[in-house]
């Protein structure tokens, strides 16, 4: 499965930015998906996931309320809906998927990552 993530750019405080993620090889359908991200310095993280069959969603708790992951299955496409974006937001943003729920958080447990959009907030 191959990923491909894009829309990242630059914003100011409190502006928006939506991401999104093509797959190839395998649909979305059968995949839970997740977007995780990692600023300069620091450990990629866990931002959000959404569950393939209940659509149940996750989020960490520093994006809940202003992030929202969703997905389009007519066009195997997920995205991530960024509100209120702040300074600390700023990173590489990776959107990745598993056939596992239970592995979907963990960074080294992730099968199939895209390749990173940057996502830059200015404030």
């Amino acid at each position: 499965v191959q990923l491909q993530a894009s829309g990242g750019g630059w914003v100011q405080a409190g502006g928006s930015l939506r991401l999104s993620c093509a797959a190839s090889e395998l649909p979305f359908t059968r995949l839970h998906v997740a977007w995780f991200r990692q600023a300069p310095g620091e450990e990629r993280e866990f931002v959000a996931a959404s569950h393939l069959t209940t659509r149940t969603t996750i989020y960490d708790d520093s994006v809940k309320g202003r992030f929202t992951i969703s997905r389009d299955s007519a066009k195997n496409r997920m995205y991530l809906q960024m509100n209120n974006l702040k300074p600390e937001d700023t990173a590489l943003y990776y959107c990745a998927a598993d056939s596992h729920w239970a592995d979907i958080k963990t960074v080294g447990r992730v099968a199939y990552w895209g390749q990173g959009t940057q996502v830059t907030v200015s404030s």
